[in-house]
C-alpha cells in the first residue's frame, strides 16, 4: 500500500508464488499432483535400479 501526495492510497497486489513457478499451483498441476500421490500410496509404482532395468521392466 502507498499513499501518494495527493492523498490517493494506491494498492500494489503481492503475488506469493514467484512467476515462474505459477504452473506448479495451477488447478491442473494440483490434480496431477493428487493423483500421483495416490497412486504412490496404492502401491501403483515400479522402482528400478536404473534406466536399463527400467527399459526391460517396461519390455516385458
Amino acid at each position: 500500500m502507498v499513499e501518494r501526495p495527493d492523498g490517493v492510497i494506491e494498492l500494489h497486489p503481492v503475488i506469493p508464488i514467484p512467476s515462474d513457478q505459477a504452473w506448479f499451483w495451477t488447478e491442473r498441476w494440483q490434480r496431477m499432483e493428487r493423483e500421483a500421490d495416490a497412486d504412490i500410496a496404492a502401491g501403483r509404482v515400479v522402482v528400478t535400479e536404473g534406466p536399463d532395468a527400467f527399459f526391460t521392466d517396461l519390455d516385458s
